[in-house]
């Protein structure tokens, strides 16, 4: 196989805009298509997307466009970096251009809302018999164009998938580890902006260590419940995408969903929060979809619950607390191997 082909991603935000300058830092052709033709005119002039990375140059062999097409042509492996809101339009779009059998990326971390459908989902609904896999972990895109130490999940079925984009993201600060339970990894990666946006809130409420490490690790319990009721291997939530990914969400003011969450802890609506981070933070959205989920499904969700009737029901976030600590106290870990319970 000829290491030099050609790589589309498609979607300018701060991860897509990460992993393609990657990738055509290691030496492969790569289109990054943006939707809007005057950012991605901007991008190719200054070699700088200034709007989700500022003040970090790309790479003068990587393609910035805004013609689909041209981004797609010839394409071996597609990476989708597109919110989960527009997730299904691109595909959609996109179809026309990509091959059947064509190696297929999704990078996204959010749910369809009607459906419940995750995004590799879509891409095998969308798509001509695509070969899907997954990414996700601990990827704050800033400090991956930092070259700061960074480690990732690629989660496919396929293992050719799997060792592809191993090959075209390796670099001596980028690890890419290989998951078989894509459902899982993907569904970790989705789960984890909830509780993301209850650490920022406790955060902005300067609660102690002990707090946040219930909050954590409970966060933990809950989304790994979940996920298995739905068919997730739970050992997944204990790698990267779930441990990895939880934490550095949860900790960091890097993560739009913790600044979301810091921004309702000082007092801002759910609207001003989101207009103040200037982005999209997809924990809001999961948030509904998943409590009206575990509804249907009776999964005990106190966490979602919780932080659902704050941003939906504008309940006060003192009330809440209050009839959380008056809620049902379960065990402290639901998933043992070789113990019975």
């Amino acid at each position: 196989m000829n290491n030099k082909t050609k790589i589309a991603v498609l979607g300018g935000g701060s991860f897509g805009t990460a992993i393609a300058n990657m990738i055509s830092g290691n030496g492969h052709l790569v289109s990054l298509w943006m939707r809007n033709e005057e950012k991605a005119l901007r991008c190719r002039e200054t070699h700088e997307n200034s709007q989700y990375l500022p003040g970090y140059r790309l790479v003068d062999s990587l393609d910035i466009t805004s013609h689909l097409a041209d981004a797609l042509a010839g394409a071996e492996l597609v990476f989708f970096s597109i919110p989960s809101k527009s997730f299904r339009s691109v595909c959609r779009q996109a179809a026309a251009y990509i091959p059947a059998n064509t190696m297929v990326v999704s990078t996204a971390k959010g749910i369809e809302g009607e459906s419940f459908k995750l995004m590799s989902q879509i891409l095998l609904e969308e798509l001509d018999s695509p070969r899907v896999g997954v990414i996700s972990g601990p990827n704050i895109a800033g400090e991956i164009v930092q070259k700061q130490i960074t480690a990732t999940v690629i989660a496919s079925e396929s293992k050719e998938v799997c060792a592809r984009v191993q090959q075209l993201l390796a670099t001596p600060y980028f690890r890419v580890y290989a998951n078989s339970d894509r459902y899982g990894v993907e569904l970790a990666g989705a789960l984890k902006n909830i509780y993301a946006i209850e650490a920022g809130m406790a955060a902005a409420m300067d609660v102690g260590q002990n707090t946040m490490s219930v909050l954590i690790t409970r966060s933990l319990a809950e989304m790994t419940r979940f996920a298995t009721r739905l068919g997730a291997n739970p050992m997944t939530f204990l790698g990267l995408s779930g441990v990895g990914d939880l934490f550095v969400t949860c900790t960091s003011p890097l993560s739009r969903n913790f600044r979301v969450g810091m921004a309702l802890g000082k007092g801002k609506s759910l609207e001003e929060a989101i207009k103040d981070i200037g982005q999209v933070a997809e924990g809001v959205n999961t948030t509904r979809i998943v409590k009206e989920k575990a509804d249907e499904l009776g999964v005990y969700m106190p966490l979602a619950t919780a932080l659902y009737n704050i941003l939906f029901c504008k309940k006060s976030v003192s009330r809440v607390l209050r009839d959380m600590m008056l809620s049902e106290q379960s065990d402290d870990v639901e998933f043992r191997v070789g113990i019975d319970k």
